[in-house]
């Protein structure tokens, strides 16, 4: 509702306007009446309206001497109008003079207040969406800079926006946010989850007002990921007197009792400020990748999870050398038997937390190692987003013999699958199938089924040939389409965003503003060749 205040020193004059129209029906209120210039600045040094209707003749101060102090001190961003039973031009002139919207003679007509009022609801509603978009774009502009630190491809303009706009303070981490992607519901399809995404998204800004601009929507290179990233600093829980640890769950819990959905936090290895944040989300993605062969949690930490003494732990060298051969050389009865070895030797030394922790963590850094030896073009993102993708199956106890031994067997067929070349032709399929269906709830995943290859190989052959990845391709021509569609048709922002295959218009215009460096709308005002 916009707040009104009215200014005449007329008790039935007041009277007559509060009852001529129906206010709450146009979207007023009516917060203050007042009878002179001077019990309106009074009111509105504590006060906020949105419309000042006051009348000329009054005493102590009348409503041009009001009007001329509002533009003089700036105590109000009302609009203003003026009503008169004096049809005196010089009167007139000096209210337009100080900005008055509106000059209205008494006695008033039901017609005059109703068009001064939606007059102001419409120039209300513009300067709205004018200030969403501002915010959009501002939005768009510091994920863009924090996405390039995040990245490691930065230079000191990035640094300079991130630190002047962010409120960092204390050592920082990275942190991936996710719905627990185990426990998903398996009809949960991409567009389902990729609504969810905008939920979590939408509520972690809600729970966290004050530092909103610390999440970041589409972070990872992981194609099949829906997660948020966050930027944490340590100054956020000593604040408030609590742990990093309990304001991290306490964040957690506040989010699921909205999304009604369990939700888990990876965090990156903490480092000394935001120029070495790139450190931080490598750390969690690698985290992220071997989480499945560690005990589950709500929140993970680098330090805890990676981070093991060797005075606590011993290292099965020997039996874990012998699985990365097995598993290099696609040997499949011998990879059976060194994980089976390898976990009967971590029996016999007590099987407890950190020496598992020691031995797993060793076996998949150098397994990632190993897949990017085969070629150098191998990019190291990919490699862990197989690992993810594959490290969970319901099946299977975490973290037993059994479950890594499944891991390890596809691994081996993933090393080979890398050793080999995708034809030509299978990538022309899928770029033709992209140009024909982008506005499909298309991914990676189904496209790596319907062509029978392995998704995260995909990703690494897409990237390889395009020198972008497979979101970002289909991103450009989404938003390539919607530009067209902007400047040839007259069609409505929210439905251009639908055709092209984005049923959230806000992430649709966050994505157009990255990508074109303005709104649609006003993409549309500079380029519109009718």
């Amino acid at each position: 509702m916009l707040r009104v205040m009215l200014v005449d020193d007329e008790p039935f004059i007041l009277q007559g306007l509060k009852i001529l129209v129906d206010w709450n029906k146009e979207g007023y209120e009516i917060v203050a009446a007042v009878s002179n210039g001077k019990e309106a600045v009074d009111y509105l040094k504590d006060n906020e309206v949105d419309l000042i209707i006051s009348d000329i003749q009054m005493p102590v101060m009348n409503g041009l001497e009001l009007l001329e102090n509002i533009q003089k001190t700036g105590i109000s961003k009302a609009r203003f109008a003026i009503l008169t039973g004096y049809d005196d031009f010089s009167y007139a002139q000096r209210a337009i003079k100080n900005n008055s919207m509106d000059y209205i003679l008494k006695p008033v007509q039901k017609k005059d207040i109703l068009a001064l009022l939606r007059n102001v609801s419409n120039l209300e509603r513009e300067n709205r969406e004018k200030e969403d978009d501002r915010h959009k774009m501002e939005d768009a502009y510091l994920a863009r800079n924090v996405i390039a630190l995040i990245k490691g491809k930065f230079d000191d303009n990035n640094l300079e926006y991130v630190n002047n706009h962010m409120q960092l303070s204390g050592k920082i981490r990275y942190v991936d946010i996710e719905i627990a992607g185990e426990l998903r519901e398996s009809d949960e399809d991409d567009y389902d989850m990729r609504v969810l995404q905008h939920q979590l998204f939408t509520i972690c800004r809600e729970i966290q007002k004050e530092n909103d601009n610390h999440f970041i929507f589409d972070v990872s290179y992981d194609e099949t990921s829906y997660d948020i990233g966050f930027i944490y600093c340590d100054n956020m829980a000593t604040r408030v007197d609590m742990t990093e640890i309990d304001y991290l769950e306490g964040m957690i819990k506040k989010i699921e009792g909205i999304i009604l959905k369990p939700v888990r936090m990876i965090c990156g290895k903490r480092v000394n400020d935001i120029s070495q944040i790139a450190k931080s989300y490598s750390s969690c993605r690698m985290l992220n990748s071997i989480k499945g062969f560690h005990s589950e949690k709500r929140v993970y930490i680098y330090e805890e999870e990676v981070q093991v003494e060797q005075k606590t732990a011993y290292l099965c060298k020997k039996s874990l050398d012998e699985c990365i051969a097995a598993i290099e050389k696609n040997e499949k009865e011998q990879i059976e038997i060194s994980v089976e070895k390898l976990y009967e030797e971590m029996h016999n030394l007590g099987e407890n937390y950190n020496l598992v922790n020691l031995n797993i963590n060793y076996l998949l850094f150098q397994l990632i190692h190993l897949a990017t030896e085969q070629d150098d073009n191998v990019n190291q993102e990919e490699v862990i987003q197989y690992i993810s993708e594959n490290s969970f199956e319901e099946s299977l106890s975490r973290g037993s013999s059994q479950h890594l031994k499944n891991f390890a067997l596809q691994y081996a067929d993933y090393l080979m699958s890398l050793r080999k070349n995708v034809s030509r032709g299978i990538l022309s399929s899928i770029e033709k199938d992209i140009a024909e269906h982008y506005a499909d709830n298309i991914s990676l995943r189904n496209l790596g089924e319907k062509y029978y290859m392995n998704s995260s190989y995909l990703g690494q052959v897409f990237r390889k040939k395009y020198n972008v990845s497979f979101k970002d391709y289909l991103t450009n021509i989404r938003i390539n389409e919607a530009a067209k569609q902007l400047i040839m048709s007259d069609k409505k922002i929210n439905q251009i965003a639908e055709e092209v295959g984005y049923l959230d218009c806000d992430y649709f215009i966050r994505k157009f503003i990255e990508i074109k460096g303005c709104t649609p709308s006003k993409y549309r005002k500079n380029n519109n060749l009718k």
